[in-house]
């Protein structure tokens, strides 16, 4: 029975500590979502997203050349056939 209660005594304290770290991150903002908003308007002030983010898809074709050798090298091993 010793074992049982330390058991959960550990777990419990494993939750507690998870949520003690996720609250200040997560739910505060949820339950007071005005502060946050005033606290962001005043951080992002003179911010120009399209500066940092430009408008726009990333291009696939960037990501496909990344793997063309690959597959222009060795397709037998990739498909499984010879």
């Amino acid at each position: 029975m010793a074992g049982l209660s330390r058991t959960l005594g550990i777990f419990s304290g494993f939750v507690a500590a998870v949520g003690a770290a996720l609250y200040p991150i997560y739910f505060r903002p949820l339950l007071l979502p005005e502060e946050y908003k005033k606290e962001q308007s005043i951080n992002r002030a003179g911010i120009v997203q399209e500066d940092i983010q430009p408008a726009g898809i990333l291009d696939s074709c960037v990501c496909i050349d990344c793997f063309k050798d690959i597959l222009e090298i060795r397709p037998k091993y990739l498909y499984g056939f010879k």
